[in-house]
């Protein structure tokens, strides 16, 4: 119990960077994950077991090749180009941090009840947390060394808004799962109203992506929800499977029909969308994405000048010929989880990574655990416009995912450890 907490405080504050130890390269969150594992080992070496499982197994072999590709591009780069110390080392830490938070999760004897008390703590915290950082933003508590905005957009503790966004945009399918597996009438309460409060932490963030993110999770979440109520009920046919079934079928005649009428109020549409955006789709979100084709084409350059083979863990790309102040200077990220991960390990190591989202993804179908689903296709869409490999949050939702899909190990192909 004590441990699960301890993690899931390190997994609900490591965005919070305006919350650095003085003195210390690292912050809060990371204190907690490292004592985590700390005891976690201590555990092991007191005489307590491990279980190879078959998430274990997938999570250990991703690891195992992002660690040889990633060594195969660190010697490309240092053959070929000028690397910058800072960026190795912090993405190989963070990298080996991740490795070993995954692998111990997935390792541990009743990894899936850990995981899942380590979620509901995770919710509980993080609103916790959004609750004081608002008190912050609007002025009625104050902290030293923290600026809760960042021009117009809040940013809490964190850096920069988009990450406060990506995690409102996961701990949302976070605690729908949570919240629809549960079976205390309390905890679907406490589940589904921490929704509302991540969502609005979420919006004053002013990300498009975490309002894209939302939106298309919302609907692949009600029509996974309603391909799980058709299929269910043991083969019987009730009255109200029929109508929906009907209405189904009646569906597209129907949409076809309002086409024309849709089309009169395409313009309407568009400005309504607009008004959610920044700016409200003005000259702000323009130079973003005029700023994010200019990075992904230099990251597909630099993939390509180095053989696919990559240059190494760490930023490799040039600083663009107009600098935005949200952007840390010279040497750039593609802000392309693909992309980056491309300039640093080469396919190879974006073939690991689609491999084990694809893994995690059909362990979620399989298991038919629709908010996790949901929750991987968050971290793909978030993963597009932004480099995210490297936030606890996103390995931890990965390995709820395999873990919860994944049959644990019978006693033919699972032994202990230690």
């Amino acid at each position: 119990m004590i441990r699960d907490a301890i993690l899931a405080c390190g997994l609900a504050t490591t965005y919070a960077v305006q919350l650095d130890i003085p003195g210390l390269p690292f912050g809060v969150g990371e204190l907690f994950l490292m004592l985590w594992m700390m005891l976690s080992v201590g555990r092991v070496l007191a005489g307590g077991r491990l279980e190879t499982t078959p998430a274990l197994t997938r999570l250990a072999s991703f690891w195992t090749i992002m660690a040889l590709s990633l060594g195969v591009g660190a010697v490309v780069g240092y053959l070929t180009t000028t690397l910058y110390l800072t960026g190795v080392v912090h993405d190989t830490m963070a990298y080996l941090l991740l490795a070993s938070i995954t692998c111990l999760a997935a390792a541990e004897p009743d990894a899936d009840r850990h995981l899942r008390r380590t979620a509901w703590w995770v919710v509980a915290i993080a609103n916790a947390s959004f609750a004081i950082q608002l008190g912050l933003g609007w002025g009625w508590i104050h902290q030293s060394g923290v600026d809760p905005w960042y021009w117009d957009r809040f940013r809490g503790w964190s850096e920069n808004p988009n990450q406060l966004a990506l995690y409102c945009a996961l701990f949302g399918p976070l605690a729908l799962h949570l919240a629809t597996t549960t079976s205390s009438p309390w905890g679907r309460l406490l589940g589904l109203g921490s929704l509302v409060l991540t969502i609005y932490v979420g919006r004053l963030t002013k990300s498009d992506t975490f309002l894209f993110t939302t939106i298309l999770t919302c609907l692949i979440f009600l029509a996974l929800r309603f391909r799980t109520w058709l299929t269910t009920g043991s083969g019987k046919v009730s009255i109200s499977r029929q109508v929906a079934l009907l209405s189904m079928v009646g569906f597209l005649p129907l949409a076809m029909s309002m086409t024309p009428y849709v089309l009169t109020e395409v313009s309407g549409i568009e400005n309504f969308a607009k008004s959610f955006t920044k700016d409200q789709g003005g000259e702000a979100t323009a130079k973003t994405a005029a700023l994010r084709f200019y990075l992904w084409e230099d990251a597909l350059g630099k993939g390509l000048t180095s053989g696919s083979l990559g240059l190494g863990p760490g930023p490799h790309l040039d600083t663009p010929a107009v600098a935005y102040n949200q952007f840390l200077p010279r040497p750039f990220e593609a802000h392309n989880t693909i992309l980056d991960l491309y300039t640093q390990g080469g396919l190879v190591a974006v073939a690991a990574l689609l491999w084990i989202v694809g893994s995690a993804a059909m362990s979620a179908w399989r298991a038919k655990l629709d908010a996790l689903l949901a929750l991987v296709v968050s971290i793909v869409v978030f993963g597009m416009p932004h480099l995210i490999i490297r936030h606890p949050i996103v390995w931890f939702a990965l390995t709820i995912c395999i873990v919860a899909g994944t049959p644990r190990a019978d006693s033919a192909t699972s032994r202990e450890l230690g």
